[in-house]
């Protein structure tokens, strides 16, 4: 993923632009903490909070952040009615108040959910972010209506890929099988594929899809703010 650092200077300029130095951020699906990290890097003011599903890669989220109390983690499954119970506070403000999270942040995650699950997730959303706070959505977003080009991207994206690996760079399946054998992670990563398989059944649709949804599900605007070939960012104001 080469525009990978780009989509998150992006994702943090617009937080920054948006909630200021000193957000309160639920990083959503979180992974490894990517998002985190560059937050923090970038925010040392910041708090985060990241929520997943996933025990190994939380198991690594949580060692990379080990010591660090701007930085927590919570296991939720996005899926269920109940999960922002699962965050501290249950997504609000820790002192009791009904103040909500300044920004809500996740990078090719959602796409592992089915639209009618991301319309839920995104209602959802809608209450954990406080008024004046922000959604960003990073992912791939094929638009059905260019066949052509979506062709085209295809093609140059899977030639990149295959480059990298000749190169030696990991793919997905050996990136897992190298988890499976670090004596750390192999557990984590055994119950992980206990949980998913090789991978989930999500869908993915074009951003306008995400921009309406969104404004239906509360937000009060919603557009694209960034992207590359073949995904998008859209950024929603509550």
């Amino acid at each position: 993923m080469p525009d990978r650092e780009e989509r998150f200077r992006v994702m943090i300029d617009m937080v920054q632009a948006a909630v200021g130095d000193t957000p309160r951020v639920l990083d959503l699906a979180c992974g490894t903490g990517s998002i985190t990290d560059r937050l923090l890097r970038r925010l040392p003011g910041a708090r985060s909070t990241g929520v997943d599903l996933d025990p190994a890669l939380l198991a690594i989220a949580r060692g990379s952040f080990a010591g660090d109390a701007r930085a927590a983690f919570a296991t939720a499954d996005l899926k269920a009615p109940d999960w922002p119970a699962a965050l501290p506070g249950g997504g609000q403000d820790g002192a009791g108040g009904r103040q909500g999270y300044d920004a809500v942040l996740t990078a090719t995650a959602l796409h592992w959910l089915r639209s009618s699950e991301l319309e839920v997730l995104y209602g959802q959303l809608a209450g954990l972010v406080r008024p004046g706070g922000v959604f960003l959505n990073a992912d791939h977003m094929p638009d059905p209506g260019t066949p052509r080009i979506n062709g085209i991207e295809r093609t140059q994206r899977h030639a990149r890929m295959e480059r990298a690996r000749r190169e030696g760079a990991p793919d997905w399946s050996e990136w897992w099988r190298a988890a499976a054998a670090d004596p750390v992670l192999a557990g984590p990563t055994a119950e992980r594929f206990r949980i998913y398989g090789e991978h989930a059944e999500g869908d993915t649709q074009p951003a306008a899809w995400h921009v309406r949804a969104l404004r239906a599900a509360g937000f009060g605007e919603a557009r694209v703010v960034w992207a590359s070939p073949s995904d998008a960012m859209v950024l929603a104001l509550r």
